[in-house]
């Protein structure tokens, strides 16, 4: 029988819940406490673990003596300062999720933070464990010949009503390129094998939120936008956001193109979204294009039901976990998404919001 690993986990709100979701799937594997400080939100919760205990504080969540790891799925400017907590008092294995942190003025205290915790750290990218991105990624450099240009587009529906309403505004979230868009940043490096030197952004709230007001203040995130980033390979990729595009049958498309041809990863939204009318939800698609001799291959990317029920992310939020859970019994000798992967996602994000605010390119190594 495999070590049974016990989870506390700071903050259960939606994102919180699909992660006990995906947790209670995995074999050998609990949550011994939680803390979330939402009554409606803590109770939802128990539901899902009801063996779990609730607890006041994360304080009182790391005195729980059988837990074995922490994962943090707070509101995106909570995080710095729970990681600083959580090093001071009991350093545990760490799943935190995305974005790593929101605020420039951070860096200095992640940097002490990064040079002193003893255990390990995983930044919760779960896009990267998207059964079809996962193809995409294992199967991008023989299909292209090595890849010259990525780009990643995102066409889906508005952020969705939080506690407190703080993904409504950049001061909490850090604008819509970190909070949204840090996942599509750590793709472009990760599948790309290098780190970014320029980055180029346009973008705007066009159409998202602009009549809500929250104590007297209108939200200002972005909501769609276009990002070009340079890397120090000399490849380039672009993104392109739009959340206002939820009638589009896939959520999220990757192309990837080099001498060889090219390859295309289609993903579609989160399944209780499509409409029942048009029957059954599309499932997701792997093209591959050679130049030579041309015809483009589809593959068909099911997900088993079970991980699509569990979640709004393709089934991916489950084999993360599946590895992280695999690092904490000591199966594997360093996280797959590290700290310094987290890091680089959210200086992209960062740098892009500053190019769209400023109209400059911007060298995003300046947050790294």
């Amino acid at each position: 029988m495999a070590q049974l690993v016990n989870y506390g986990i700071i903050g259960c709100g939606m994102m919180g819940q699909e992660h006990l979701r995906n947790i209670a799937l995995l074999p050998d594997t609990a949550v011994a406490a939680i803390f979330e400080p939402d009554a409606d939100m803590a109770a939802k919760a128990h539901a899902i673990a009801p063996d779990a205990i609730l607890v006041d504080s994360v304080a009182a969540l790391l005195a729980v003596e059988a837990l074995d790891c922490v994962l943090i799925v707070s509101p995106n400017f909570r995080h710095v300062e729970q990681l600083e907590e959580i090093a001071a008092t009991r350093p545990l294995p760490l799943l935190v999720e995305k974005p790593l942190f929101t605020d420039p003025n951070d860096v200095a205290k992640l940097a002490a933070f990064r040079d002193a915790y003893p255990a390990p750290v995983w930044v919760a990218m779960e896009y990267r464990y998207m059964p079809v991105i996962s193809s995409f990624l294992s199967h991008a450099a023989e299909a292209t010949g090595g890849i010259k240009q990525l780009s990643i587009r995102e066409h889906r529906f508005p952020f969705l009503e939080k506690v407190g309403d703080w993904n409504r505004f950049n001061r909490y979230t850090g604008g819509t390129f970190v909070e949204k868009c840090c996942h599509f940043f750590d793709l472009m490096r990760h599948t790309l094998g290098a780190d970014p030197v320029r980055v180029m952004a346009s973008a705007a709230q066009a159409v998202n939120h602009l009549d809500e007001t929250y104590d007297g203040e209108t939200p200002d995130i972005i909501d769609s936008g276009y990002v070009i980033v340079d890397f120090e390979s000399g490849t380039r990729a672009m993104l392109e956001l739009c959340m206002f595009a939820e009638g589009a049958a896939y959520q999220e498309e990757l192309s990837a193109v080099g001498p060889a041809g090219k390859i295309e990863a289609f993903v579609p939204g989160p399944g209780r979204f499509w409409p029942a009318h048009l029957g059954p939800a599309p499932v997701a698609k792997l093209v591959t294009s050679p130049r030579s001799p041309q015809g483009p291959v589809t593959h068909d990317i099911p997900v088993d039901p079970a991980l699509l029920d569990a979640g709004d992310h393709n089934g991916s939020t489950f084999y993360q976990h599946q590895r992280f859970v695999a690092l904490v019994r000591g199966e594997a000798d360093k996280p797959e998404v590290s700290l310094s992967d987290g890091w680089a996602a959210v200086a992209l994000g960062l740098a892009a919001q500053e190019s769209a605010r400023t109209g400059a390119a911007v060298d995003p190594r300046h947050w790294m």
